[in-house]
């Protein structure tokens, strides 16, 4: 994804949308990108996975408040739902076969099975 093509892209698409804020030099996003790609094999025609560089593109980061990178946003009719921050693999399996349940609602019901 980029600037240009952001909104029709994201904004605008009818599956839901998986964005990989980045950056270049960046090492924690470096190892995050592999789990990506092989999350949007898994995933395809399900759920659109790309990446936005926030070097290139720094005001759709500020707009959308990515604060550390790598960060997933969890996008769904246009609106950011959820967001994953930091090197996380497990946690990125889990919300997207959730069915991008709020990560917080996932942890809330995983504690709550435990303490039963």
């Amino acid at each position: 994804f980029d600037g240009p093509t952001f909104e029709a892209d994201v904004l605008h698409a009818t599956e839901p949308v998986v964005v990989d804020f980045y950056a270049d030099w960046c090492h924690p996003c470096h190892m995050m990108g592999p789990v990506v790609e092989q999350l949007a094999g898994e995933f395809a025609g399900k759920v659109k996975i790309g990446k936005l560089d926030v070097d290139a593109n720094e005001e759709i980061a500020i707009r959308y408040g990515v604060m550390g990178i790598p960060t997933l946003g969890l996008f769904r009719d246009g609106k950011m739902v959820d967001r994953l921050v930091g090197y996380r693999p497990f946690f990125t399996r889990v919300a997207l076969a959730a069915g991008f349940t709020p990560a917080a609602t996932l942890f809330e019901t995983s504690a709550k099975r435990r303490l039963q």
